[in-house]
């Protein structure tokens, strides 16, 4: 039989070789007319059995560069998009490890239907996978009506789904990881700090991404204004209802346009520390204890910002004292930013401006950020592992070097879904670098400790040695790499 029952009602998935998935299983009430813009709100029960064959829509979005440059396919889309999916061997009381995919997308863009995130392989391994959508851009992060955490809100609403549920699909509610990539990582860093979260899971993996990506209140509410301007809204207590009665496609056009405008530099759309839902950044609630308990696996690909390299047309003519502009514009003291530059060019005597700000950029936004939450949540006692992604992939002459996303196909080890334009060239040595990194994922899940056949020991992570795993073909430790870059960044983020 492939029926289980909900909470909500009963639903009836799909067997295929051995293991069971069920698609689009709404995890929260449908976020439109008067829900829209609110906390996510319990399912409505149903009495028949429902069909969770088919993925249901991905959240409203406007096509991001990822999906343009490999031509992914469309999706439906629609408001009604509270949905999850889960992979699972077994129907049973197992209690097996539970694992909760959140994707990425610059909390604008993505799908937990993602074929990269088939969760066959890992439930191949005994697993349970599960994949979620949460609400994007406006829909889940523009601070009106004193909500501008729903998108967050959504994620936990679907942890805490899990929690109730997920013992009827084979899985252990008490032994749940938590992990995802860019926007995904960002949102497990932030819910690794956020007080509804706590309790929910008991292992994160954040790849390419941390706890830093919350704005303030502030800067939200700048992002809001420029907003209401671009619809001709007035702000003020009646601005939330004329925004409920516009249709999504009006929304996300002025949605486009405050991401082209880039106000505040960064993320248009991101979590944000209100006082109440987030009462300060994650990073600080971390440090605190927030997240005592939970052990976390994180990391970053090498070049990471070597993809946005590739998509910027003005890198061409960008200089030094450009790149200084564009530092300024992202740190906590812009008057160090042609310090960090200098510093930069210094150890890159020889490197082109675009292959400098590459390499500023990824340390800026996401190396540096993994690391200070390594360091937090270490110091309190907590088992952290940091990794970093370095097989550099040869497509596109191999300019994108170990670029952001690119460890994706390997975790899921869903190489044949669609990575070979990523990846390239599928061999033996590629398929053994998957297989080791999905094991040592999987181990982390099962145990706490991400070990794998053809890994060397992988020592937990300390500001005293800072071990990290170097993932390629040939896969060693290192202490501290990319320190003397590491030392440019105190007290800039």
């Amino acid at each position: 039989m492939t029926i289980v029952e909900t909470t909500a009602g009963a639903v009836q998935g799909r067997e295929k070789n051995g293991i069971f998935d069920f698609r689009g299983i709404p995890y929260a009430a449908p976020p439109v007319g008067e829900l829209r813009f609110r906390p996510p709100q319990p399912a409505e029960p149903w009495t028949d059995v429902r069909d969770a064959t088919a993925f249901g829509p991905m959240a409203p979005q406007n096509m991001g560069a990822m999906e343009q440059m490999f031509g992914a396919p469309p999706r439906p889309m629609d408001e009604d998009c509270l949905t999850l999916n889960v992979w699972t061997p077994g129907l049973d009381d197992a209690r097996r490890p539970v694992m909760v995919w959140i994707h990425g997308g610059a909390f604008l863009y993505g799908t937990g239907a993602t074929p990269w995130y088939d969760g066959r392989t890992f439930a191949r391994n005994d697993v349970v996978l599960v994949t979620i959508n949460y609400r994007l851009g406006a829909f889940g992060f523009l601070h009106i009506d004193g909500q501008g955490n729903n998108g967050i809100l959504d994620q936990v609403a679907a942890l805490e789904w899990v929690r109730d549920n997920i013992a009827a699909f084979g899985g252990d509610p008490g032994n749940v990881t938590a992990f995802g990539e860019s926007a995904g990582a960002m949102s497990v860093g932030t819910l690794l700090g956020l007080p509804a979260a706590k309790g929910l899971f008991v292992k994160a993996i954040p790849e390419s991404g941390a706890a830093h990506s919350a704005r303030s209140v502030d800067q939200a509410e700048r992002i809001v204004n420029a907003f209401l301007l671009e619809l001709g809204i007035d702000p003020g207590p009646l601005a939330v209802e004329r925004l409920r009665d516009l249709p999504a496609q009006a929304l996300l056009d002025a949605q486009a346009k405050i991401v082209e405008k880039n106000l505040d530099g960064g993320l248009a759309f991101t979590p944000v520390v209100d006082g109440v839902v987030l009462p300060e950044p994650p990073i600080d609630a971390i440090g605190k204890g927030q997240a005592a308990g939970v052990r976390v696996l994180i990391g970053t690909t090498r070049d990471e910002w070597r993809l946005f390299t590739m998509m910027d047309p003005a890198i061409a003519k960008l200089d030094d004292a450009g790149a200084v502009k564009r530092v300024a514009g992202m740190v906590r003291d812009p008057a160090r930013a042609a310090d960090v530059v200098a510093r930069y060019r210094a150890s890159r005597p020889e490197a082109s401006t675009a292959d400098l700000w590459s390499d500023i950029g990824t340390d800026l936004v996401f190396r540096i950020p993994a690391v200070r939450l390594a360091e937090r949540q270490s110091a309190l006692g907590n088992d952290v592992y940091m990794y970093r992604f370095d097989y550099c992939t040869p497509v596109f002459g191999g300019g994108l070097g170990a670029c952001h996303a690119l460890e994706i196909p390997f975790v899921f080890e869903s190489l044949d879904k669609g990575g070979e334009m990523f990846v390239g060239p599928i061999n033996d040595d590629v398929r053994t670098l998957a297989t080791r990194m999905h094991d040592a994922w999987v181990a982390f899940a099962r145990t706490g400790l991400p070990a794998a056949d053809g890994l060397p020991e992988w020592p937990t992570y300390s500001e005293k040695r800072r071990a990290t795993m170097l993932f390629d073909f040939e896969p060693r430790v290192v202490d501290d790499p990319g320190g003397a870059d590491r030392d440019v960044w105190d007290g800039l983020l």
